[in-house]
């Protein structure tokens, strides 16, 4: 029995949804903006990076194939390896958020519609907040609004501190946020207070609710730490990560992909702070699976650090970076196994706001001992799930189509 491995770059669309404008994103397109500006220098930085985006690695898997599947983007391209395989994939799931599009990936589209909040002032309906404040014991909440995650706690970090009161907001996707300082609040205290509110937000159909510590003592100063928590709705479904654990196998989940999934059909977690740090727990992970085992990572930086933030040239650099550790991977893999680089959704840097967009996603990667190929635009990320699926043995599942077939016999 072989083994499997999908590493979530999160935020990391190549464009070109068909229902992009029911978003407002028609256009967007994370890869080919920050290839496009990069080529043009206006991602360039002093001390961080400078010229053409540099990600070799991920072409010669297929990236610009990928590109060029899902927008037609021209990106250069490098000779394609043995064993590689290209294509891009459409989102079926209702939202552009990271529980729909890792769920999709599992094999189980998100077919209801989340619940949100408006973006007004207040966002909350005035019995949730009151509830909030009854339930958490605190003595009020800040923000109620639609806000970056960073910004928020410049603006309100130091009243926080002040008052006691939890830093309260949302976004365009389904999620309650909630940040409050480690040392003045307590993380312990902001855990259980997002799970009062995890319960309190369930009628509302709210995906997430996501604790954001922070640490520093002004607004100058202020910095959230790695010890972010995602309080998360349960699949409705089993998923791919439910069948391999129903069959005996181990789902080794890194990063934030337990919280995503409720820590439902997930073995063992393993995190650290950074994509750097993760990669080398990916790694690890690889090391440490054994046939029939499943390992699911995602790199949360590329949407947090840089998407929201709408940082170029932040994007650019984290990607290069993440390509030239692209071979150590690679290194691991032995005849049988099947490695996939994929996205959850976009969050092009370059587009208004601070939220995510509605993009397909690159689906790239190798399968040792096979001729790999262009696997063309899947209509679901769910393929991805069933691909998994059927490579490391399961039942064929209900929602999405397998494309290990289309990889060919053995080389």
């Amino acid at each position: 029995m072989a083994r499997a491995f999908i590493f979530v770059l999160d935020s990391f669309g190549i464009g070109g949804a068909a229902d992009a404008d029911k978003y407002g994103d028609a256009g967007s397109d994370t890869f080919g903006h920050i290839a496009e500006a990069c080529a043009t220098g206006k991602a360039d930085r002093d001390g961080l990076r400078n010229g053409p985006l540099a990600v070799p690695n991920m072409a010669a898997l297929g990236l610009g194939r990928a590109a060029r599947t899902a927008t037609g983007f021209v990106f250069p391209d490098a000779p394609a390896g043995q064993g590689t395989f290209h294509g891009a994939a459409q989102e079926v799931s209702s939202g552009k958020d990271t529980p729909s599009g890792h769920w999709e990936i599992a094999a189980l589209p998100v077919r209801f519609d989340w619940g949100y909040f408006p973006n007004t002032i207040p966002a909350f309906p005035a019995s949730l907040t009151e509830a909030m404040i009854h339930e958490g014991k605190v003595p009020g909440i800040l923000a109620n609004r639609h806000a970056s995650g960073t910004g928020v706690i410049e603006e309100f970090g130091e009243e926080h501190i002040r008052t006691g009161m939890p830093i309260c907001y949302t976004s365009v996707d389904s999620v309650l946020q909630i940040a409050a300082h480690e040392a003045h609040f307590g993380l312990e205290r902001l855990y259980d207070f997002c799970k009062i509110v995890r319960r309190l937000v369930d009628p509302l159909n709210i995906g997430r609710v996501i604790a954001r510590p922070f640490i520093g003592e002004t607004a100058a100063t202020f910095s959230r730490t790695p010890n972010r928590r995602d309080f998360s709705v349960p699949p409705p479904e089993p998923t791919l990560l439910d069948r391999l654990t129903a069959r005996g196998s181990r789902v080794i989940a890194v990063g934030k992909i337990g919280d995503i999934f409720a820590h439902r059909g997930i073995s063992e977690v393993r995190k650290a702070p950074g994509n750097m740090a993760m990669f080398d727990k990916a790694l690890t992970a690889i090391d440490d699976a054994r046939d029939g085992d499943f390992v699911f990572a995602n790199f949360v930086d590329f949407d947090t650090d840089f998407g929201h933030r709408r940082d170029v040239a932040g994007y650019a650099a984290a990607l290069e970076a993440f390509d030239k550790r692209i071979p150590e991977a690679l290194a691991k893999l032995r005849t049988g196994d099947l490695f996939i680089l994929t996205a959850d959704h976009g969050n092009d840097p370059t587009w208004r706001g601070t939220d995510h967009t509605r993009e397909r996603i690159p689906v790239i990667g190798m399968a040792p001992g096979l001729k790999g190929g262009d696997i063309g635009l899947r209509p679901t990320f769910a393929d991805i799930g069933e691909t998994v699926a059927e490579h490391l043995g399961l039942a064929t599942g209900r929602h999405g189509t397998s494309f290990l077939a289309e990889l060919g016999d053995h080389a």
